[in-house]
């Protein structure tokens, strides 16, 4: 367990072997100060698609994540809840790298989806984070 003050807070529960880097269930110690931020992609500010691999654009989805989550006073630190769109899942396990490389823990909570995105995505992601009192 964390300390009472944290907003997030990984709660110990008992289930299978994760298949990746999340938390099962997380308690979210808060009023009702949240920021949820749209699906963000793979794109650069004139809107050119940034990469050709699931680590690239897995890179710089996530930066812009961080981009959009800073511009309402929240970080990624601050993140519960992430869904994950994936026009191959097969492309799980490398995303997977580069997640864990910069997402803090304790790990939101996440769901994946395989879908189909706009041209030239591999990934879109968007999150939902608690504001710290």
């Amino acid at each position: 367990m964390t300390d009472d003050r944290q907003a997030i807070v990984r709660i110990p529960s008992e289930q299978h072997v994760t298949a990746g880097p999340y938390s099962p269930v997380l308690r979210i110690r808060q009023g009702s100060d949240l920021v949820v931020i749209s699906g963000q992609a793979p794109l650069d500010l004139s809107g050119a698609v940034i990469g050709d691999t699931i680590e690239e654009q897995a890179r710089v989805t996530l930066e812009n994540c961080r981009k959009q989550l800073a511009a309402a006073g929240v970080d990624l630190a601050d993140v519960f809840k992430v869904n994950v769109y994936m026009t191959d899942l097969a492309d799980w396990p490398r995303f997977n790298i580069v997640y864990r490389a910069i997402m803090p823990q304790p790990f939101p909570a996440r769901t994946a989806i395989g879908c189909a995105l706009l041209d030239g995505f591999l990934v879109e992601i968007e999150m939902w984070a608690a504001v710290r009192p």
